[in-house]
Formats: structure tokens, C-alpha cells, sequence
């Protein structure tokens, strides 16, 4: 938990591999923060890969510095969550495979499928044929993800949270997977949530739960919300 809530943060939605629309949005930010003073945050709510073109520039980008002026945290979203559990061998190909993951196979030169020595393919890929061709970086970045970040005031986590439960007690799973139960609680929450995971056309907000997940891979925008004084704006590429 941070101790005091930063002067300005801005939240970024589900990336999903889409790399120019990130490049594009952080230069948007970077332009937009120039009027502010203070300690400035970037926060990543997680599902970096699949689906979209490319995940591994994405990973590559998130482990360069953040732009000048800024800090950045990049939690852990439900496709990181099975990418890592897939290269511990915890869930096998096909179910990982449903969540995208051919893309990323692709943005890292791997077809989804094992190749023999002419070209012809023979076996489903392993997660080791993965680790063979990712570099180190990357998986130790996706294995030290974070599953959510508290300040005084908000709750920054990539699925939301479990009603009635207090936030320090959350289990891991409903912060990465949780949907219905989070969205359709009308219970007050004791922090405003900002989370991604369930996309929308555009940013939802009610009952202390923002939702910034604008389907980027998906033809939408890649939105960023801009947290500043209690006031709330968006941004998006």
C-alpha cells in the first residue's frame, strides 16, 4: 500500500498485446501530465498478452523506465496469471491456448504447434519449447507481478474485489477473475476500485467501481484514466 494517495496517477486498461496503441497512449500521457506538479504514477491493471499482435514488445516496453517524471507499477491481470501457471506446467496447452495464447506464441516466433526438422508440424508446443525462445526477463517480470495496489483513497486491481470481504483479505483469484458478483454487488465499497478485465465500449463507472477496459484488441481504444484530486478524466489511443 502506498502511504498517501500520489498528486497524479493515471490508470492503464488491458494492453492485450497491442503495443502501438500503448506507445501512443503513455505519449499521451507523458504530454498530458506536463501541467502537473507532484509525484506521478503509472498504473498497468494487468492482460499485457494474448489476443493482440504482440505481447512480447508489449513485456519489452514494461520492463524499459518509465517515461521521465513518472513511476510505474504494473500488476498482474487473469492472462498473465495463466501464462505463468502454463510455464510451470500447472495448466496444460489446450487450455491456455483458449485464452489468446496464439498470438503470443506468434509475437515470440513460435507457431502453435511443435515443428520437426522439415518444417512439418508434430506436436503441441511445450512449456518448455516456450521458455526455450522467451527471454529470461520476461518471465521473471510476469512470475513477480503484483495482484493489486492500495492507497488511501483507491484500489487499484485488474478483475475487481469480492463484496464483504475486506480488502486486505482478498483471495488472489477473485482479484485476477472475479466478474459477476463484483459488477452486480450493490454493496459500497470502502475505496473506489479501478479495475479492467470486463470490456466496454467505454469507461464504466458506478457504485465505486471504474471499469477502463475498452477492448483494445478488439478494434477499441486503449483508455488510461486520470486520477487527480479526487476528479477523474480520460485519455485514450
Amino acid at each position: 500500500m502506498l502511504p498517501a494517495d500520489p498528486e497524479l496517477i493515471y490508470a492503464v486498461g488491458d494492453v492485450h498485446g497491442c503495443l502501438p496503441k500503448l506507445l501512443r497512449l503513455e505519449q499521451k500521457i507523458v504530454e498530458d501530465a506536463a501541467a502537473f506538479d507532484g509525484i506521478k504514477v503509472i498504473v498497468m491493471l494487468g492482460d499485457y498478452v494474448d489476443r493482440g499482435p504482440d505481447s512480447a514488445g508489449v513485456i519489452e516496453h514494461l520492463l524499459r523506465p518509465a517515461p521521465d517524471g513518472f513511476f510505474r507499477v504494473c500488476l498482474c491481470g487473469n492472462h498473465e496469471d495463466v501464462f505463468v501457471h502454463f510455464l510451470q506446467g500447472m495448466v496444460p496447452f489446450e487450455t491456455w491456448i483458449e485464452f489468446g495464447a496464439e498470438e503470443t506464441l506468434l509475437s515470440y516466433g513460435l507457431d502453435r504447434a511443435a515443428r520437426d526438422g522439415r518444417g512439418r508440424k508434430s506436436r503441441a508446443v511445450s512449456a518448455q519449447d516456450v521458455l526455450s525462445v522467451m527471454p529470461s526477463e520476461h518471465v521473471s517480470f510476469l512470475r513477480k507481478l503484483p495482484v493489486a495496489l492500495s492507497t488511501p483513497s483507491c484500489y487499484f486491481v485488474h478483475a475487481g474485489v469480492r463484496p464483504g470481504v475486506e480488502l486486505e483479505a482478498q483471495a488472489e483469484r477473485d482479484l485476477l477473475w472475479i466478474r459477476k458478483d463484483f459488477l452486480e454487488s450493490d454493496e459500497r465499497l470502502p475505496k473506489l476500485v479501478i479495475h479492467g478485465h470486463t470490456p466496454s465500449r467505454q469507461p464504466t463507472f458506478a457504485n465505486r467501481r471504474l471499469g477502463i477496459d475498452t477492448g483494445a484488441y478488439m478494434n477499441g481504444p486503449l483508455t488510461a484514466a486520470r486520477l487527480w484530486r479526487r476528479k477523474i478524466s480520460f485519455l485514450e489511443a
